[in-house]
């Protein structure tokens, strides 16, 4: 696999905070495992490996960012999108702004990283000279 040279240093940070996420998820697939809680163990197994499989996909968009390609734009700010709407609920409903806001700033800034004019040029294959 090799680096896009082309690929601004936005979108590479925009890949290695998603990629992080994704590893966030996978902490909790173990924690599923390992904290028993409320679940029975078939409920633990299930969500644990949901989460991991999610977790990996993430992880991959992460990777693919990072490396250049174009079409994880899309892929990542939906999962961002998604993720706001968590925050938004662990902040308000769930009265847990210690979780919420703090996700929610991370995926404000991912969106900002992916969807500013370099991060946009890049997605449609325009040459224009990288401000960075």
């Amino acid at each position: 696999m090799q680096l896009d040279p082309d690929t601004p240093r936005t979108v590479r940070a925009a890949g290695a905070l998603v990629g992080a996420q994704g590893l966030a998820g996978i902490a909790y697939a173990v924690v599923l495992l390992v904290e028993p809680g409320v679940l029975t163990s078939a409920d633990r197994y299930g969500m644990a490996g949901f989460f991991a499989l999610m977790a990996a996909a993430v992880i991959g968009l992460g990777t693919a960012l990072v490396l250049g390609k174009r079409g994880a734009r899309s892929p990542a700010v939906l999962i961002q999108l998604l993720l706001l709407g968590i925050a938004g609920y662990a902040t308000v409903p769930s009265s847990r702004p210690e979780y919420g806001i703090p996700v929610a700033a991370l995926c404000l800034l991912v969106l900002y990283l992916l969807l500013n004019t370099a991060g946009r040029e890049w997605a449609m294959d325009l040459k224009v000279e990288d401000p960075d």
